[in-house]
């Protein structure tokens, strides 16, 4: 009985490849590449070691480290006992240098 081939992928060469030759092969593809396209691969390339790195550090912190809520003992032990008379001064410098911050836990460039 004859089963009809698989197509063939042209990037199925590249599971073969070692590291290695993987590299130079993305190098020589990269000689080709305009500008505007390099920092879009550029970005792309950082995405992805962002991704790696915190699938690396993820699994250490649900391992070691276990979640408490927060109490807010720790700030109360300090309440009343401010030192000094530049409370008025600080406050108005963090209200003045205060600035909005997008935390994105899963940074995605191409969004």
């Amino acid at each position: 009985m004859n089963h009809p081939r698989p197509k063939l992928n042209p990037l199925s060469s590249i599971n073969i490849m070692n590291t290695i030759e993987l590299r130079k092969q993305i190098e020589q593809n990269l000689l080709q590449i305009s500008p505007k396209n390099l920092k879009t691969i550029a970005k792309f390339v950082e995405f992805i070691k962002q991704q790696e790195n915190s699938q690396n550090i993820h699994p250490l912190l649900s391992e070691t480290i276990a979640y408490k809520p927060a109490s807010g003992q720790s700030v109360l032990r300090h309440a009343g006992q401010w030192v000094g008379d530049d409370l008025e001064d600080c406050l108005n410098f963090v209200n003045q240098t205060r600035g909005k911050v997008l935390a994105n836990k899963h940074i995605n460039p191409f969004e």
